[in-house]
C-alpha cells in the first residue's frame, strides 16, 4: 500500500496581483483629468479681444476677486450669481482681510455696457480703488 503525499504547501503563490489596482488608478486619473478644467472655468462669458493687453497674474490666483456680466446681464461673484444690490456689501467683505484690493472684471463682449458700468459703480461702493478689466488678446499674427 501507498502513502499519497500531497505537496501544495510549496505552490502557493505569495505575490500580491496589482494589474487590478492600477486599472482603477488609470481610470481615476482620467476621470480627474477631465473634471478638473470643468472646475476652473466659473462662469462662460466670450471676452473681448484686445490688440495691447497687459498680462495680469494676480487674476488667476485662487484668492483673487473676479466679477463676472454676462451677455444677458447677469452679475455673478466667482460662480455664485448676486444682485447688484448685494455686490458692494458682499465684495467688501471678500477684501477686507486681503492686502491685494484689485477686482477683475470678466465682461462677455456682447453684454450691455450699462450693466458692466452699474456693476463697477456697485463695487466702488465698497471702497475698490483698482479694477481689472479681463480680455483676450488678438494672435500674433493680428488674427483672433
Amino acid at each position: 500500500m501507498a502513502i499519497v503525499v500531497r505537496d501544495e504547501g510549496r505552490k502557493v503563490n505569495s505575490n500580491i496581483n496589482v494589474t487590478p489596482m492600477v486599472d482603477v488608478m488609470l481610470v481615476l486619473l482620467i476621470i480627474f483629468m477631465v473634471i478638473t478644467p470643468m472646475l476652473t472655468n466659473k462662469v462662460n462669458v466670450t471676452l473681448v479681444n484686445s490688440k495691447n493687453a497687459i498680462t495680469m497674474e494676480d487674476a488667476s490666483k485662487e484668492d483673487a476677486t473676479i466679477i463676472a456680466v454676462t451677455r444677458d446681464s447677469k452679475v455673478f461673484l466667482g460662480q455664485n450669481q448676486i444682485s447688484l444690490d448685494q455686490l458692494g456689501s458682499a465684495v467688501g467683505d471678500r477684501l477686507k482681510d486681503q492686502t491685494n484690493k484689485v477686482v477683475y472684471f470678466r465682461a462677455d463682449q456682447r453684454a450691455h455696457y450699462g450693466a458692466v458700468e452699474d456693476a463697477i459703480d456697485a463695487v466702488r461702493t465698497a471702497g475698490v480703488e483698482e479694477i481689472g478689466l479681463l480680455t483676450d488678446q488678438h494672435g500674433p499674427a493680428g488674427g483672433v
